[in-house]
């Protein structure tokens, strides 16, 4: 996951870059030392990043017949688990057991007793010293 948001913002930069030629075309005067520093900034960020995209295109297609597969199968049994449960905060989040088996448990419904709290006086009670 932390792949994908590297790969976001580098997208964002190869954007930039790719409007900034434009941009440059359209001023009459010369870039300056600011402009050309960054567009070569920008152009050596671009041929470092086009091999992860490369990459990135190829893990898709490897991997997109099989999560098509995935979703066909169990999309109509996601579905009906969404439809069977009303409010997600009420479970724990799902368990992967050493056999692999997945388990979501429910929360319990009223969380036990702070043991400091039965001891403590209530506001009303008489204290005794």
């Amino acid at each position: 996951m932390r792949y994908i948001q590297v790969m976001k913002r580098y997208l964002v930069l190869v954007f930039i870059a790719a409007a900034l030629p434009a941009a440059a075309q359209e001023a009459e005067d010369p870039p300056s030392l600011m402009e050309r520093g960054a567009q070569m900034f920008l152009e050596g960020l671009m041929a470092e990043v086009e091999p992860r995209l490369d990459d990135l295109q190829g893990l898709a297609q490897e991997f997109g017949p099989a999560m098509r597969g995935f979703f066909t199968e169990m999309g109509p049994a996601f579905r009906d688990l969404l439809s069977e449960v009303e409010d997600w905060s009420a479970y724990h989040p799902p368990e992967i057991l050493p056999n692999g088996d997945i388990i979501i448990r429910r929360k319990a419904e009223n969380p036990p007793a702070d043991p400091g709290e039965e001891d403590a006086p209530k506001s009303g009670d008489p204290i005794d010293l």
